[in-house]
């Protein structure tokens, strides 16, 4: 099973009491402010469940794997995630 935003919101709204809609806009908030936060080249760092900062990539020059030619791969910006301490110990416990 996956779960979705919409599972997220779900949850939210059951725990917090609050309709689902001010659920859902409390979690589109907080995806907001994570990714507002990286745009800005700063670390996300979330006490006991991880952080997410973004990893830079330099150019390289790949191969196109079905003709074989060279091209030329730009430097990227990749988001990262590292679980915390507390979220490894709660998946390793269960």
């Amino acid at each position: 099973m996956t779960m979705t935003k919409a599972n997220l919101v779900d949850v939210v709204a059951t725990r917090a009491d609050i309709p689902r809609k001010q659920a859902n806009d409390v979690v589109q908030v907080i995806f907001d402010a994570i990714i507002a936060a990286l745009h800005k080249d700063e670390k996300v760092e979330l006490r006991g469940f991880g952080s997410f900062r973004v990893r830079r990539r330099r150019a390289r020059i790949g191969r196109n794997p079905k003709t074989g030619e060279q091209v030329q791969v730009p430097p990227k910006r990749i988001p990262y995630f590292k679980p915390g301490k507390h979220l490894r110990e709660e998946l390793l416990n269960r």
